[in-house]
């Protein structure tokens, strides 16, 4: 579960990562919903309202996401202007992997299956 400044931005941020919304909930009187449950074949994410401001520089977490083609995933989540790194091949990473950072500050780095 990630805290999040906005669950709707959010949700549509991991959209372009293959997860879907699959239930929300909207706490008394709030006008958006305060936590989201997505889903991406066997992933699981959930995304809360965050209590108190997000700082980007302080997100301490690396989430790493598998897909079957870098170089298409690279591609489409630039066409979405969503700007992810470069793709380098480290040792572990022959076919590539690039660093995305979502709307918070958490780092997803996107790698081969």
């Amino acid at each position: 579960m990630l805290f999040v400044a906005d669950v709707e931005r959010s949700t549509v941020f991991y959209k372009h990562l293959g997860f879907e919304l699959r239930n929300t909930f909207t706490a008394d009187g709030a006008t958006q919903p305060t936590w989201a449950w997505l889903q991406s074949d066997d992933a699981a994410l959930m995304l809360a309202a965050a209590n108190e401001p997000i700082a980007p520089d302080q997100q301490r977490i690396l989430f790493y996401v598998y897909t079957d083609d870098v170089q298409t995933a690279h591609a489409s989540l630039t066409k979405a202007g969503l700007a992810p790194g470069a793709i380098t091949t480290p040792f572990y990473a022959p076919r590539g992997e690039f660093r995305l950072v979502d709307p918070d500050g958490y780092v997803l780095m996107l790698t081969h299956t």
